[in-house]
């Protein structure tokens, strides 16, 4: 396939541009590296954005749509929701037949038009226009028509009321490819990628059928569609992920892979039998929601440069504890992606494989074969790793080859699910860990929590009351020092009061002090007060600093932490 043309030189061969102004606008773009060319080239004034388009259209094969003059058909609009034209910044234009015509802001996102495709199910081609013309058209065309979750309940309870023998008798296939359930489906798929949640749930129950969202590690209930569609939108989303619709009995898990905005969004999906139906799980896997940098995780700069200097040490152990969504792998992630370097070879192990990192060897564990962390770790060891990270530590054989892995030169990275630093030395020791080992390998131990941050537009100042500083174990004149704010709930946060959530983290160097102590079969309390003493800041502690910069409430920083970590 031959390489598409360069944009700079499409715009010299229409004669917008001389090739010394390419050249120039070459240079310019180096210094803003966020910036396509075409938007260099507007912003210096020397085309304008209708003549960048024109280029485009004619580097990609597309047409030119001009948005203002085109009539579209109430029809084409309702065959699209607004939220899929704002995710992918398109607008459709025409539908002739079974071909849809849409205009796109950005026509190299070429992959955006197969997952429309598999979304509303018509052959889609794109036309060029530039992002302001498709924003003002979205804008023009849905005002009078929003697409709610509301809406697409209501329309399928009208076409329930008249056509419900038409989804309970139709083969699975036919039924999940009813307009109305791709509509559901898409619009809840969009609606849960653009709000940043983290899981959707589609449960079955006797007399309903709940959809939930987990945004911020709490879960939303959406309004309940009609009972009689469950098996059709579970069956909808069997076909997206490329599974067995007529297999009802058995567990199943697949994916959905879409390409939103440019970036690629990765949609596991676990399909569960239950008494009532089949119950489906989706874990939304969004890149750009996840930022893989330890200067984003949300820890403060005086526990991220001592964790710095602790993961550049040649070889050991170190542990990331901390409750399921807690944030142990992002953090892993995001530490392995800084020690990425070419003259480093680094190995995981995981379950699943979450964020495909370039530079990484990642296995993926698969128990139904024997591939455990265990088995994979003797393989991964005669690959000559110098960083490895093995998943989770949940055994004594798989403990018992880290500590060998460590032992022998490796830098290896693992999680346990404990609920504080100074504990991960006991449940390795229950593990059957002997003490010397122990205290011969671990290097430091990172405990971490999330907490919700309070939403920006309605953050409102309060006093709290006695009772509510007695949670904390703050007394009253301390508290009289700071103010405290929570969230009154607004449209940008669903109410909530809660925007994003930021990180705790509590982080423990194994120091010589500490190995004695280990060694003197000490219990986690004694093991916490000297870490302490040495400058451990514990999860309860780095959740105060946050309350009293306002960036969470004293309710999460207590659900998230126990008062046994300040004793």
């Amino acid at each position: 396939m031959a390489a598409r043309r360069k944009i700079g030189q499409i715009l010299q061969d229409l004669g917008y541009l001389s090739e010394d102004q390419v050249w120039d606008l070459l240079e310019e773009q180096k210094q803003s590296p966020g910036e396509v060319f075409g938007q260099v080239a507007v912003r210096s004034g020397l085309v304008t954005q209708a003549q960048v388009t024109e280029a485009l259209a004619e580097q990609w094969g597309m047409p030119v749509v001009d948005l203002e003059q085109t009539q579209i058909p109430a029809k084409v609009l309702e065959s699209v929701p607004q939220t899929m034209c704002e995710i992918y910044k398109i607008c459709p234009v025409s539908l002739k037949g079974d071909v849809l015509t849409v205009a796109m802001a950005d026509p190299q996102n070429i992959e955006a038009l197969d997952d429309l495709k598999n979304f509303l199910g018509h052959e889609v081609r794109g036309a060029v226009s530039s992002e302001a013309d498709v924003a003002a058209a979205i804008e023009r065309n849905y005002a009078e028509r929003p697409d709610s979750i509301e809406d697409v309940i209501g329309e399928l309870e009208i076409e329930a009321g008249s056509e419900r023998d038409a989804f309970d008798l139709s083969d699975p296939e036919e039924m999940a490819d009813a307009a109305p359930i791709r509509k559901l489906v898409n619009i809840v798929l969009l609606n849960a990628i653009k709000d940043q949640a983290s899981d959707i749930h589609f449960e079955p129950f006797e007399d309903e059928f709940k959809i939930r969202v987990k945004a911020d590690g709490v879960l939303y209930e959406m309004i309940p569609p009609p009972r009689h569609m469950a098996n059709a939108v579970i069956s909808r989303i069997k076909i997206m992920a490329d599974l067995d619709i007529a297999e009802r009995r058995l567990p199943q898990d697949g994916r959905v892979e879409l390409n939103v905005g440019g970036n690629p969004v990765d949609l596991r999906v676990s399909i569960l039998p239950t008494m009532f139906g089949e119950a489906c799980v989706m874990r939304v896997l969004d890149r750009t929601v996840v930022s893989l940098d330890l200067n984003k995780i949300g820890m403060d700069a005086g526990t991220l440069d001592r964790f710095r200097g602790m993961i550049k040490r040649p070889n050991g152990i170190v542990l990331v504890t901390g409750p399921t969504g807690s944030g142990k792998t992002t953090t892993l992630y995001s530490t392995l992606n800084e020690l990425n370097d070419i003259t480093e070879k680094i190995i995981t192990t995981e379950d699943p494989i979450e964020y495909d990192i370039d530079g990484l060897i990642q296995c993926p564990i698969n128990s139904d074969i024997d591939v455990t962390f265990a088995s994979c770790l003797r393989a991964i060891l005669r690959h000559d790793p110098d960083l490895i990270l093995v998943g989770e530590i949940r055994d004594y054989e798989t403990a018992e080859i880290a500590v060998q892995s460590a032992l022998t030169g490796h830098l290896v990275f693992s999680t346990l699910h404990t609920n504080d630093a100074p504990s991960s030395i006991t449940r390795m020791l229950d593990m059957g860990v002997p003490k010397f080992l122990l205290t011969a390998c671990v290097e430091c131990i990172l405990a971490q929590r999330l907490v919700r941050r309070i939403c920006t537009d309605c953050r409102t100042e309060f006093e709290p009351s006695d009772e509510l500083l007695m949670e904390l174990q703050l007394p009253v004149e301390t508290a009289r020092q700071y103010n405290f704010y929570y969230g009154k709930g607004c449209a940008t946060c669903h109410n909530s009061g809660y925007k994003g959530r930021v990180g705790l983290y509590e982080l423990m160097d194994v120091t010589d002090d500490i190995r004695d102590l280990i060694s003197e079969d000490a219990n986690v309390d004694d093991l916490r007060n000297l870490a302490r003493s040495q400058g451990m800041t514990t999860l309860r502690e780095a959740g105060l600093k946050l309350i009293f910069e306002g960036v969470t409430t004293i309710d999460e920083v207590v659900r998230e932490t126990v008062i046994e970590d300040i004793n």
